[in-house]
């Protein structure tokens, strides 16, 4: 289960940053960047905050309802697009995506925890990661479900303009059904071209 522990290294107020939407074919990748403040978070929120990944859908939508409607969680989401992914990589996307959840923030964090093994360039502040990060720090489990639940609705909605891809249920990712509807139906505009098996279509 998560902790504070890692938070407990700086002094002040510590977001944790986490993103979604590395590996699908299509949509854009999800970043969130979330402070807890832990001398008011109840017990009650965060016995619901774990790594997205282990959460039921319902789960994780209660939880993201909990964390919007605590007032002790500051927070920001966004994202970068499917043509910045093909313009540069998507590495460089995903830390893209990340300096602008931060950058959304309305105070600047003295600190910052990333769940994986690269610090993104220029965050402005000290930043510290941490591999598996979503289940060992509250404030990566809860930036964790925020990018989780944004990309899921997005990519639903995008199910709804695009139909036939199910990305309702796959979220964009390569699955037997979508790669049989990019065969029947070729590429949206929200597909990565960049990505194998798109670039040889492009």
């Amino acid at each position: 289960m998560p902790n504070f522990d890692f938070e407990m290294r700086f002094a002040g107020a510590v977001a944790g940053i986490d993103e979604v939407g590395r590996g699908p074919l299509a949509g854009p990748v999800t970043a969130a960047a979330a402070v807890i403040d832990r001398a008011r978070a109840p017990r009650s929120l965060l016995t619901l905050i774990d790594d997205s990944k282990k959460l039921s859908e319902a789960r994780r939508e209660k939880a993201y309802a909990a964390i919007i409607e605590s007032g002790c969680v500051a927070f920001a989401v966004a994202e970068a697009s499917v043509a910045e992914i093909d313009a540069t990589n998507i590495l460089q996307a995903t830390f893209l995506a990340m300096r602008r959840a931060l950058s959304g923030l309305a105070e600047r964090p003295a600190g910052v925890l990333v769940d994986g093994n690269k610090v993104p360039p220029g965050l402005g502040c000290p930043a510290e990661c941490i591999v598996g990060g979503d289940t060992r720090s509250y404030s990566i489990a809860a930036a964790s479900i925020l990018a989780k639940v944004t990309r899921d609705r997005q990519m639903a909605a995008l199910a709804a303009e695009f139909p036939g891809y199910g990305w309702e249920s796959n979220r964009g990712y390569g699955s037997a059904g979508h790669l049989a509807a990019l065969e029947q139906l070729g590429p949206t505009p929200h597909h990565r071209m960049s990505f194998a098996p798109l670039n040889r279509l492009a």
